[in-house]
């Protein structure tokens, strides 16, 4: 499969003047098999960014969420109002109430729509716990195996249940895995799951060990320097040919992956295209 990737949503915007940043994520995918809409920040940019950089939102097959949070959903409505009925693939934890309590009292971090509500406007809810084929050649990770000993995730990340907040383990994160002729193209949305973990994941669904290009979210900025720094390490034992990072990056931890690789380094921010 041949895929061409341009941010619509990211915190940071360079020179296009007109373009609009906002702490999220959304990427406009173009592939031989089809256009897909990977998340929709958090609906302040969406359709301003996309009119922009002239991508169709109508043109999408369907519209693929990483996780339930606020800066991943909060445009999903406004993208259902440009895409018309589509289906939306997901993890069935969606719905959730989840919260954020790094600045103290608990803020509401999880999706901003009731899925009746979705649904009144075209949504048809594709749930996956699997590692899922979304296309020939594109595939959605499922829950990912949090297999080693140093990615331990957000701990200001909670739910709330009937015994009060408890650390939320964010099963929910999914990334986007294409098999390309150059290698794997990896997608990720917030890696709360590990990168390491996706991306030992996507080598071993698909048999891949050559990674042509890694974008998204690597959350290694909110994590401690322990953790940073053991990532980082592993990171660099891999075949990845290009690395672009974005969102929950952080500039402290975009900063030191620089540093590590150099010319494979590049940001990714609203309006960076992608191909592979």
């Amino acid at each position: 499969m041949k895929a061409k990737v341009t941010v619509l949503c990211e915190n940071s915007v360079f020179s296009n003047i007109g373009a609009m940043a906002e702490h999220g994520w959304s990427a406009f995918i173009e592939t031989d098999q089809g256009n897909f809409l990977f998340d929709t920040g958090q609906g302040k940019a969406l359709i301003n960014n996309a009119n922009y950089f002239k991508k169709d939102l109508s043109s999408t097959k369907g519209i693929i969420i990483s996780h339930h949070h606020i800066d991943h959903t909060g445009g999903l409505l406004s993208a259902l109002a440009a895409t018309g009925p589509k289906n939306i693939y997901s993890h069935p934890d969606l719905f959730k109430e989840s919260y954020l309590t790094r600045s103290g009292s608990p803020k509401y971090i999880g999706i901003p729509f009731a899925k009746i509500a979705l649904e009144s406007k075209g949504a048809n809810f594709i749930f996956n716990r699997e590692f899922t084929e979304i296309a020939p050649g594109m595939y959605l990770t499922g829950e990912v195996p949090r297999l080693n000993d140093f990615e331990f995730g957000d701990k200001d990340q909670v739910i709330l249940t009937e015994k009060g907040f408890v650390r939320d383990p964010l099963l929910d994160d999914q990334s986007i895995i294409i098999e390309t002729e150059k290698g794997l193209f990896v997608i990720l949305g917030c890696s709360h799951a590990g990168i390491i973990n996706i991306l030992n994941y996507a080598i071993e669904k698909t048999g891949q060990n050559h990674i042509h290009t890694v974008i998204g979210g690597t959350h290694l900025g909110p994590v401690s320097d322990e953790q940073r720094e053991k990532s980082i390490k592993a990171l660099k034992e891999f075949d990845i040919e290009r690395i672009g990072v974005s969102h929950c990056t952080g500039l402290k931890a975009a900063m030191r992956l620089s540093q590590e690789f150099g010319d494979k380094f590049f940001f990714c921010n609203v309006g960076t295209v992608v191909e592979a």
